[in-house]
């Protein structure tokens, strides 16, 4: 039954592929204001972070930041179909590249993308295969429903130029990848327990933060280089900027290094409030004797 449900759901999103970006883009704001007057549960875990982030908004400019993000999220939701269906040249039309995308192309050293998970992180994925000619490796959740998961993983990887790995396996393989010279697309800003991880802060709140992007970056000699995914209004399609290369990092202090990724997203979520993935539980772990945050 759940089987037959993915299959329908998949069937729409393909149907969805052939609309006008623009009209999309009005479709999901609809089905945003929908998903925020409807979606308690959600809506209340986002308004819980936004409050634990952006202190300096009062409870009115909070709402109305949620109900924003809530009109983007559906958006980004139903924009997969064209980055799983539409041509490679349509897409290239919609995806407006700034900044060093060629960089793992001529770099003697393996590359890191980090990517924060702003709501269009999958946009930069697909960015980092149609721009630039060098195979990608990433990580990716095994989804609980077998054709979602299957769908996902052939969106993601049908350019060609993806090597996946899920992330709740052994990350030998993706070492591997990356000694080869494959550049790594890490989206590593969510909280997956305490795993390689420790606290530090987040707006100013503890968070479970990855230390394995500093240790893979500082043992394979790897040079990091943000990149950030907007979603623009309308049918104007998305911007992906790959910033400059971090100078000093990693150091020889993960968790410096940990924090230091934090205040970098942080200042790029200061800059688009509406468009980061506030509907993840962030603070979801906590340090030992401490209260759960929602």
């Amino acid at each position: 039954m759940l089987n037959a449900l993915a299959r329908l759901l998949l069937a729409a999103v393909w149907l969805l592929h052939w609309l006008p970006l623009g009209v999309q883009a009005a479709l999901g704001r609809g089905l945003g204001v929908l998903l925020f007057q409807f979606g308690h549960q959600r809506r209340r875990l986002a308004l819980r972070n936004v409050e634990l982030c952006l202190t300096e908004l009062d409870e009115a400019a909070r709402v109305a930041l949620v109900r924003e993000h809530f009109k983007w999220l559906a958006r980004s939701l139903l924009e997969r179909a064209l980055l799983w269906y539409a041509s490679p040249e349509r897409l290239k039309r919609l995806i407006h590249v700034e900044g060093d995308v060629h960089l793992a192309e001529r770099s003697s050293r393996p590359v890191m993308w980090l990517v924060p998970h702003f709501l269009a992180v999958d946009v930069a994925g697909a960015a980092t295969q149609l721009f630039q000619t060098k195979k990608v490796c990433n990580v990716y959740t095994v989804q609980s429903n077998a054709v979602l998961d299957a769908a996902l993983r052939k969106g993601r990887g049908r350019f060609g130029l993806a090597e996946m790995f899920p992330r709740q396996q052994s990350g030998l393989p993706m070492v591997r990848a990356i000694k080869r010279g494959l550049p790594f697309f890490n989206p590593s800003d969510m909280d997956f327990g305490l795993r390689d991880a420790a606290f530090v802060p987040f707006f100013g709140h503890p968070a479970a933060t990855l230390l394995a992007p500093s240790r893979l970056a500082r043992s394979l000699d790897m040079i990091v280089q943000p990149v950030v995914a907007e979603i623009l209004p309308g049918g104007q399609g998305w911007r992906v900027c790959f910033l400059p290369a971090w100078e000093g990092w990693p150091t020889d202090d993960p968790e410096a290094d940990a924090a230091a990724m934090n205040r970098f997203i942080e200042a790029q979520i200061r800059l688009l409030p509406a468009q980061y993935l506030w509907v993840h539980k962030r603070f979801k772990t906590r340090p030992a004797g401490q209260p759960s945050l929602y």
